[in-house]
């Protein structure tokens, strides 16, 4: 177990506003029990299936992460999320309150999609598993399951240190580790001397930041999302491969809110 005490600052935030959208870098955020606020508050649906669209599966979804999505105003925890601008790949917009947005939203991934801000109360994705030694699953395309009412994934905060995308790069000085590739909510820079994969030591325990309490849940399994291209960043499988051969396959942790409030760039991590 750590050592409780100081373990780092806040260094950058994240908030997407579309699952599998390309999202931005905030410099404060409320937190409430379904994590920041309007994180993750809108996704798109397959009509032919039922299931909530995923970059997970690039071979159905190969171009998600050529869409932005940006608020038209502030979310407020409590309200219902507010109207979208989503930048197409060719760098139209399309508004979330436009009659015809699931039109343009479906010619523009060559599929039909629906906008939805209500997720199913059992949502579930599919997910596509590379071929890559060490994976539980190669080469396969998986139904997996979603928490009830929510477009996560797994858990509602997702944190991720300096030093393991410092540690990864150690391991593959080729692969370009970039924060963007693993989508994190919350990047915390560890405080001189700590190396390697930090955070994994503080599964079970609590984060304080600014107002915010944070329960780290467990680790955060990686998949082939991290190995997408997106912007200048290259398709790179050695990314996931790296991780799965040094830390099977996790990079970053998960975690519950226990105490709401606001965090801020800047902002120290005590674990508890």
């Amino acid at each position: 177990m750590a050592n409780s005490g100081q373990a780092g600052r806040i260094i950058s935030l994240w908030r997407y506003p579309v699952k599998s959208m390309m999202g931005g870098e905030l410099n404060a955020a409320e937190v409430t029990e379904r994590g920041l606020a309007g994180d993750r508050a809108y996704a798109l649906l397959d009509p032919a299936t039922g299931k909530v669209v995923s970059a997970k599966n690039p071979r159905k979804w190969p171009r998600m992460f050529e869409f932005h999505a940006a608020y038209s105003a502030p979310p407020r925890a409590g309200e219902p999320a507010p109207p979208l601008r989503i930048m197409l790949p060719d760098g139209e917009i399309v508004r979330s309150e436009q009659g015809d947005v699931n039109e343009v939203l479906s010619r523009a991934l060559e599929r039909p999609v629906k906008l939805v801000s209500a997720a199913p109360q059992a949502p579930s994705l599919e997910e596509y598993w590379p071929d890559i030694e060490g994976l539980a699953r190669r080469g396969t395309v998986t139904d997996e399951a979603m928490p009830a009412g929510v477009f996560f994934d797994c858990a509602v905060i997702h944190l991720l240190t300096t030093a393991t995308i410092d540690r990864l790069r150690e391991l593959y000085p080729a692969g370009r580790f970039g924060i963007r590739r693993f989508r994190p909510n919350l990047v915390v820079e560890c405080d001189s001397g700590e190396t390697g994969f930090v955070e994994n030591a503080w599964i079970g325990q609590r984060l304080a930041i600014g107002e915010v309490m944070l329960r780290v849940t467990g680790p955060c399994p990686r998949c082939v999302m991290t190995t997408l291209p997106q912007g200048d960043l290259p398709r790179d499988p050695g990314i996931l491969r790296t991780a799965v051969q040094h830390n099977e396959a996790h990079v970053g942790i998960y975690a519950a809110v226990e105490r709401g409030g606001i965090i801020r760039r800047g902002d120290v991590v005590r674990v508890e």
